[in-house]
């Protein structure tokens, strides 16, 4: 192949020089077109970097193209409606429809196999009530009985996203629409930017191992600055970040091509570098040293809510969690739990794909160390795991969950494609970027009320599904209300699956399940290890 090209050079050399002698005008046009492939080619022959090319001067690079389109072509002319990651078609398009308030209904029957081994399903009642009887928006108080400022959250908020992974108009939008649908709006670990104060929305101000907003010179807590920093009337509630999703125990990375000057500014960092929060606090090593900054929090917010965020790990760690609350005494006022399967716009593909205790499995089992160490009626729990739909918050609610959180469904509604480009800075849709040319496409005023509708109409149909379960009230879902087809002739309900813990049987040290026996006795207040 490498002959071949330089034959195919010396004879294309050739033939314009053939041309120019019998007529000037098509040589130049023939410089036009061979010698920037001579050009392209002899530089392909050259290159040591990449073996096809240089097999395959030019023709190499039709496989680079091709590389670059495949995920494209896949998503649009491949996959089935049931078949795409990380959402699948059918559910990118309920929150579309949602979002832009168009017909929202499905013809001829589901696509999904119902004899599928994992098939969910959820039992509804011959006395099922009236959707429009019950409370329209129905919400959950936030704040133990030592809260002063307790929060009335709605039962979906959006999940924490940064600005700096996110756009300036992104977030905006995601806020206004907060504001407008009477919702919170979490600030991400990247600290409350002017965008997420532009629109009024109520504010969840996530504090990261970075601790970006309220930042030292040395890295750590900065007092001070967190105290000017929650005492904003938008500030409803503090949330302190362990560990997230998608890469649990890796701290989080902002590329250096998304840290603008005005990003570096918020978060107290130098611009147009690389950032990576580290994957531990500085201000604490122990569960105790853990709950006395989460006192701290809650005394110089002025009593508002304060809990911690995390993707459970080792059992006994959490257990540990739990014993320094019953000895301390302290409580946080929630625990927001995000599942291995959450979404980030950049994560080392290890740490997505293997890393962290799935969703389902790690809300069930904090809601069961919360109940057995009876911790809970203090404490709210916040679900994070791609929640798009109504069906997908009455399955958390049934696990333990009293509120949920949302992420990338609320990037569906902005109007993300799911075209994976987070991590490039190069997101179409102007969400994940910070190429101002992209960021303009994005019209906040627009984007703000495709939210709050995506968020509404959500709402709405977890009425519906309430309703036809029979339950007035939310409050009232219970792990019994949830199916699951464990093979093809054999289902379970959740309480089978997760069967339910007796209220302070952990303090009482009997009627333990067995699975949590040796997590039970290694877990310590004074240690995670």
């Amino acid at each position: 192949m490498r002959n071949e090209f330089v034959g195919f050079s010396i004879l294309s050399l050739f033939v314009t020089g053939l041309i120019s002698y019998f007529w000037w005008t098509p040589f130049i046009w023939a410089l036009v077109l061979f010698v920037p492939l001579i050009l392209v080619g002899f530089y392909d022959y050259f290159q040591k970097g990449n073996v096809i090319q240089r097999n395959f001067p030019i023709l190499g690079r039709g496989r680079n193209l091709m590389e670059t389109l495949r995920p494209k072509i896949q998503q649009y002319f491949i996959e089935s409606d049931t078949d795409g990651k990380p959402f699948n078609r059918l559910e990118r398009e309920i929150v579309y429809a949602r979002a832009n308030k168009t017909k929202d209904t499905t013809p001829f029957g589901t696509q999904l196999d119902l004899y599928a081994e994992g098939y969910e399903w959820m039992n509804h009642s011959i006395a099922s009530l009236d959707p429009h009887k019950l409370e329209a928006h129905p919400r959950t108080v936030i704040g133990g009985t030592q809260c002063k400022q307790p929060y009335s959250a709605s039962l979906l908020n959006v999940s924490a996203m940064s600005f700096g992974s996110l756009s300036s108009a992104a977030v905006s939008a995601l806020n206004g629409g907060a504001k407008i649908g009477d919702f919170a709006h979490n600030t991400g670990e990247g600290g409350i930017s002017p965008h997420h104060d532009s629109m009024g929305g109520d504010l969840i101000y996530q504090i990261g191992t970075g601790y970006f907003g309220c930042r030292s010179v040395e890295g750590s807590i900065d007092w001070e600055a967190y105290v000017e920093r929650t005492k904003a009337d938008n500030v409803k509630m503090i949330e302190l970040k362990l560990s997230q999703g998608a890469k649990p125990g890796h701290g989080g990375i902002l590329p250096a091509k998304k840290n603008t000057p005005e990003i570096a500014k918020i978060r107290g960092i130098k611009p147009g570098t690389d950032v990576h929060s580290p994957p531990y606090h500085k201000a604490f090593d122990s569960p105790e040293g853990l709950l006395q900054v989460i006192k701290k929090m809650q005394e110089l917010s002025g009593g508002k809510p304060v809990g911690f965020k995390l993707c459970v790990g080792a059992k006994s760690e959490f257990f540990a969690i739990c014993k320094a609350m019953v000895k301390t005494g302290i409580r946080p006022d929630f625990i927001a739990v995000d599942g291995g399967e959450g979404g980030t716009g950049a994560a080392p593909l290890e740490f997505s794909n293997s890393v962290g205790m799935p969703f389902k499995e790690g809300l069930a089992f904090v809601y069961d160390a919360l109940v057995g160490f009876d911790l809970k009626e203090e404490i709210t729990i916040i679900a994070s795991g791609k929640i798009t739909t109504g069906f997908h918050m009455f399955r958390a609610l049934a696990l333990g969950a009293d509120v949920c959180y949302s992420a990338r469904a609320m990037m569906l509604a902005l109007g993300c494609i799911q075209a994976l480009e987070c991590n490039h800075n190069t997101c179409p849709t102007g969400i994940a970027t910070q190429i101002p040319e992209l960021v303009n496409g994005l019209v906040v005023s627009d984007k703000k009320v495709k939210v709050a509708s995506f968020h509404k109409e959500t709402i709405q149909s977890f009425v519906e599904l309430l309703a036809a379960a029979g339950l007035s009230d939310h409050t009232k879902i219970s792990r019994r209300h949830i199916n699951r087809r464990v093979f093809m002739n054999l289902t379970k309900n959740y309480a089978e699956i997760y069967p339910d813990i007796e209220k302070g049987s952990f303090l009482k040290g009997k009627e333990i399940p067995e699975i949590y026996q040796q997590d039970l006795k290694y877990a310590s207040a004074d240690s995670f290890v």
